[in-house]
């Protein structure tokens, strides 16, 4: 039906279309384009894969007619719209819904659904040839995840040079499978000013790969920072958060910067009550007029406390994301 893009769009005219899996067409550029220029009462929908941007077939030509939107891994909305708000459950089967929907976790459905991602993402697009060793650095990429990222680590074990890893993350990068963080700095000799930090996309896949069969309760507050992670990024819909770390050992989970502006800065706590504010102090330091919060699972409402003339205020992750999207849309105006 669509190889004849306008003789479709003729007999859609003012309705509402939803397009799964675009990238599949031939040449979906052509089909959006002639919708946004010659039929502006038809609205489209258009959903891709993770590459969709980095296809070559796909080129930017309806800037300034387009929306994007970033689908993450389901967010704390969803939870709710599933009627399933349990976060240990959430965390352990991760938030692709076939999986988070699924009785009982069945590890080779992770497995599947990595062959597909190399099969249907990374071989139409990317020119990787090991299978073997991409894998393994999506594994041993997972079971570190959230920490430095070192490149020199990952070339043994997975059989290829330092330069290839650095493509590796690349890859990930580009399809969403990896979150990249870079270090917020002022090229100070005490800070890290170039290390990323790396997470893996989804909860589900790093409890898989650490072979948790159920979360320990040591282990809730490092998957609480993905899921923060996942839900300023769903709902920001920027992939500008930076970390802060120092030479010693001072580091802040994620950093907001603000033009024109000072930044902000946010701490992951499962329990308010593991607060530490040794880390904001540090920065502090340095960075004298910051905001400074904490997003806690345990915090029902927020508040405030000063920990030596540092005020922080305590709030949960749907309160923060209101609180950061009217401050960053006011740092725009």
């Amino acid at each position: 039906m669509m190889d004849d893009p306008q003789s479709f769009l003729d007999d859609m005219q003012s309705k509402r279309i939803v397009l799964d899996e675009v990238h599949r067409l031939k040449n979906p550029s052509e089909l959006l384009k002639i919708a946004a220029d010659h039929y502006p009462t038809t609205k489209i929908m258009a959903t891709g894969s993770s590459t969709l941007g980095a296809s070559k077939k796909f080129k930017d030509t309806l800037a300034g007619r387009k929306i994007e939107l970033w689908l993450t891994p389901m967010i704390s909305g969803d939870l709710k719209d599933f009627k399933q708000t349990d976060l240990k459950h959430r965390f352990q089967f991760g938030g692709l819904p076939p999986f988070f929907l699924a009785e009982k976790i069945v590890e080779q459905d992770f497995q599947e659904w990595i062959d597909g991602f190399w099969a249907k993402d990374i071989q139409e697009l990317f020119r990787l040839e090991r299978r073997h060793s991409f894998q393994k650095f999506v594994e041993l990429l997972a079971i570190q995840s959230g920490g430095i990222f070192e490149a020199t680590n990952f070339a043994a074990p997975c059989e290829v040079s330092r330069t290839t890893i650095l493509n590796y993350l690349k890859v990930l990068e580009t399809t969403f499978v990896a979150y990249v963080l870079r270090p917020f700095h002022s090229r100070r000799t005490s800070e890290i000013i170039s290390a990323p930090k790396v997470y893996a996309f989804d909860t589900g896949f790093v409890c898989y790969y650490r072979g948790w069969q159920q979360p320990r309760n040591e282990d809730l507050g490092m998957l609480w920072e993905h899921f923060v992670l996942n839900e300023l990024y769903a709902h920001l819909q920027t992939r500008d958060i930076l970390y802060w770390r120092d030479k010693r050992g001072h580091e802040i989970d994620f950093i907001l910067r603000r033009k024109g502006d000072h930044p902000i800065a946010i701490e992951c706590k499962w329990s308010a009550n593991d607060y530490n504010p040794v880390n904001f102090a540090a920065f502090s330091k340095q960075y004298p007029k910051t905001e400074y919060y904490v997003v806690a699972n345990d915090v029902d409402r927020a508040y405030q406390k000063s920990f030596n003339g540092i005020s922080v205020k305590f709030t949960d992750p749907e309160n923060l994301v209101k609180v950061l999207t009217a401050l960053l849309t006011l740092a725009k105006v």
